[in-house]
Formats: C-alpha cells, sequence, structure tokens
C-alpha cells in the first residue's frame, strides 16, 4: 500500500477543509468592503455638501455706503463676512483727518450698511458730535427719509441699553454717562491706573465730585 493510498482520506478532508476556509475568507472580505462602500458614501456626500455650502456662502454680497473720512466715499460691494475695516480698505482707505476711535472696526457688514468715519475734529468734539446724532436718530425714528444712519458706530449713547464698564471705558465713553464731564472721566482713568480696577460699581464715589446724587443717575448705566 502507497504513502498517497494510505493517506488520501486524510488528504481530501485537508483540502476540503482549506476550500471552505478560503470561501469562508472571501465571504467576509466581500461583506467587509460592501458595508466600508456604504459607509464612505454619506462622507464623500457630506464633505461635497458642506464645500458647496461654503462656495454659495461666499457669493453672498452686501452693498454698504461708507462716507466721511475715505479716501473714496461711495457704494461698495463686498463679501457678506467682511467687516468695517474691509470696506474702508475698499474706500482707498482712511484721510489723514480720519479718527476711528469711536468706530467699531470689526464689526461684520450688513445690507444696506451706513458706515461714517469721522474726522478728528468731530471726535474731539464728542460731545457735540453725541448730540448730533441724536438728533439724526430721532429723524430716523420718525421715518424721515433724508434723515442719515450710522451702522457702524459703537453704542454708548445715555439711552442704550448697552453699559458702560468703568474699568474699560476710554475717555470719550465714561463722558457720555450723566454728570460725567471731561475732569470726572480722567479722574476715574486716572484712579484706575493708580489702584487698580473698581471691584464694585460704588466705588466710583471715591473719585472726587462723583456722590450720591451723580450715582443715582449713573449707577443703572455702568458696570464693571
Amino acid at each position: 500500500m502507497t504513502f498517497k493510498y494510505r493517506y488520501r482520506k486524510q488528504i481530501l478532508i485537508a483540502t476540503f477543509s482549506l476550500i471552505i476556509f478560503i470561501l469562508i475568507a472571501l465571504s467576509f472580505y466581500n461583506d467587509f468592503k460592501e458595508n466600508k462602500k456604504k459607509n464612505d458614501k454619506p462622507l464623500i456626500v457630506d464633505i461635497k455638501k458642506e464645500k458647496k455650502e461654503e462656495q454659495q456662502m461666499k457669493k453672498v454680497e452686501v452693498k454698504v455706503d461708507v462716507k466721511g473720512e475715505v479716501n473714496s466715499p461711495g457704494i461698495y460691494l463686498l463679501d457678506s463676512s467682511s467687516r468695517v475695516i474691509d470696506a474702508i480698505e475698499k474706500a482707498n482707505g482712511l484721510t489723514e483727518n480720519a479718527d476711528t476711535s469711536v468706530i467699531n472696526l470689526s464689526k461684520k457688514l450688513i445690507d444696506e450698511m451706513v458706515i461714517i468715519i469721522y474726522s478728528k475734529q468731530e471726535v474731539k468734539n464728542f460731545k457735540e458730535t453725541k448730540i448730533k446724532e441724536e438728533n439724526v436718530q430721532i429723524k430716523c425714528n420718525q421715518k424721515d427719509e433724508n434723515a442719515l444712519k450710522n451702522d457702524a458706530c459703537i453704542t454708548t449713547s445715555k439711552n442704550s441699553s448697552t453699559k458702560i464698564s468703568i474699568n474699560n471705558a476710554n475717555l470719550e465713553e465714561l463722558m457720555t454717562l450723566n454728570g460725567i464731564g471731561e475732569a470726572k472721566a480722567k479722574d476715574i482713568i486716572a484712579y484706575r491706573e493708580k489702584n487698580g480696577p473698581f471691584t464694585n460699581i460704588e466705588d466710583i464715589k471715591k473719585i472726587s465730585g462723583i456722590g450720591e446724587n451723580i450715582f443715582a443717575q449713573i449707577k443703572e448705566n455702568i458696570t464693571l
């Protein structure tokens, strides 16, 4: 009896088992490959969708009216993600007489926005300028079509719901508070620089000339 004949049964069983193992492995591999395709499809679709949405967002444009101390005042078309500073650059930049200390250069643009860049003299005469703004705003509220509105201004008026930070406000912002003139505003800033930030809004009464009467007028409009 030859070796091949004696072990033929074992060889057949081993060969059959190997074939079965290969078939099972191929089946698992095909299932894995199919599932991977299914899982990958939504991801590809999502990425394409996101890119398409980003492109659509970039295509949205707004028109803004840039006035005042810029080299080329006028109406400009910009991307909706642009800021006030971008509109100023579009208007060929600021003039030598421009002062942007009361303008929020980082504010996002909106359609039909009006941006007014003030002169150094206008900012210097801040109180007078604020009175003019308030008068203009009254006209806007009356829906006067000739009224002028400046959407780029930092809101710090006495009638504003935005409170003034006595720890961070600059000279002009402090001067918008009732009873706080230039001298008292400078004293507040000097106190901060010497003693550090206020820890309580009532500490502002430590400033010379700010007593209970003035504090009563401004306490609802100030914060730390």
